[in-house]
């Protein structure tokens, strides 16, 4: 498995994984319609590039030359030197296979080179499995908080924290 950093021009590769992986990740937790309103909000090409030029940073797990997931991170996230991982998605068949966890050690060994000293996530408060997760990578609940996303709908997330 390689885990490498993404260009502009590859950004379509973020967004075809999210398509493929939210409506099974969230289909128990989400309406269809809120899921097809988050994706097309938070994985248009527009957003995605908005996101690029702010600094983000998005890495691509591969095996074979077949995608498995992404992960998409920043640095120095609101209070100082934390980094906040805002996504990470496996394909549903790429689940298990240690991706996640290569992504997430990827991330976190960036971000502790360059003086971070946590790093940050959000998580869907109904999402057990993500959840369990990163609790066992060794991320803590910090505190649980609701976003209004608009159209009516909200993000009710748990958010986490990794000492680096």
């Amino acid at each position: 498995m390689i885990i490498r950093q993404l260009s502009k021009e590859e950004l379509t590769k973020v967004q075809s994984i999210a398509l493929r992986t939210w409506p099974s990740t969230f289909a128990n937790i989400l309406s269809t319609e809120q899921i097809e309103y988050m994706l097309n909000w938070m994985y248009s090409i527009e957003m995605l590039e908005s996101q690029f030029e702010k600094g983000h940073t998005f890495l691509l797990a591969e095996e074979d030359g077949k995608e498995l997931g992404f992960a998409g991170f920043e640095l120095n996230y609101a209070e100082g030197p934390k980094a906040k991982l805002h996504k990470i998605y496996l394909l549903p068949e790429a689940q298990g296979k240690g991706a996640g966890k290569a992504l997430i050690l990827e991330v976190a060994d960036r971000t502790r080179k360059v003086g971070q000293k946590s790093l940050l996530l959000n998580v869907n408060k109904y999402n057990q499995k993500a959840i369990d997760f990163y609790l066992k990578m060794g991320f803590q609940e910090i505190y649980k908080e609701v976003i209004d996303i608009g159209n009516g709908y909200e993000m009710d997330d748990v958010v986490m924290e990794l000492d680096l």
